[in-house]
């Protein structure tokens, strides 16, 4: 019998999340002189800064290059950003040997065919409301929000919670949360 999804986000201690349809809602804009922007949701940038608060470490992996993440990770304090991988298990499989973990500690956020190899090596899983249905079907959660649209931050709340940490990070706003 599997783990719940409550035991494999307890065991969360690095979180990874691929970028373009994950952090943002997928769209890339490039004006008329090739400067790129994209979308990023801060309510997803502040639950990884509640994420981070409890000790958990927060790595970018995608498939693109773009200095617009490089800054968006500066904002938020990231320090790990693996950008133009082109075999993101493999990178994984680096990730882990280099900090000392086992995949099942770790968990990642993805929307598109290339992070079903990752969702495979991790403990816990999550696909994007509007990821590909194949491949929400490979994951172990599938967010009731959209890619750059808080599907982050409710992750970030899920693994907080799980963890018994959500009303420790939230204290110093004035909350009572029962968990």
């Amino acid at each position: 019998m599997g783990k719940s999804l409550s035991e494999k986000l307890k065991m969360v201690v690095l979180l990874i999340l691929d970028v373009d349809g994950v952090l943002t809602d997928g769209k890339i804009i490039i004006d008329d002189l090739g400067n790129e922007s994209k979308n990023f949701n801060v309510r997803d940038g502040h639950g990884l800064k509640l994420l981070m608060r409890s000790g958990v470490d927060v790595v970018f992996l995608t498939g693109r290059e773009s200095k617009v993440v490089k800054h968006r990770a500066d904002e938020l304090g990231i320090k790990d950003v693996y950008q133009g991988v082109k075999d993101k298990a493999k990178e994984l499989g680096e990730i882990l040997d280099t900090r000392g973990l086992s995949g099942e500690c770790v968990a990642y956020v993805g929307d598109d065919i290339v992070d079903i190899p990752v969702f495979r090596m991790v403990g816990f899983s999550a696909a994007v409301a509007d990821a590909l249905d194949y491949v929400k079907a490979e994951s172990d959660y599938v967010t009731v929000r959209e890619g750059g649209n808080g599907a982050v931050r409710e992750i970030c709340e899920m693994i907080l919670t799980a963890r018994g940490e959500w009303g420790d990070v939230t204290s110093r706003y004035g909350m009572r949360v029962e968990e």
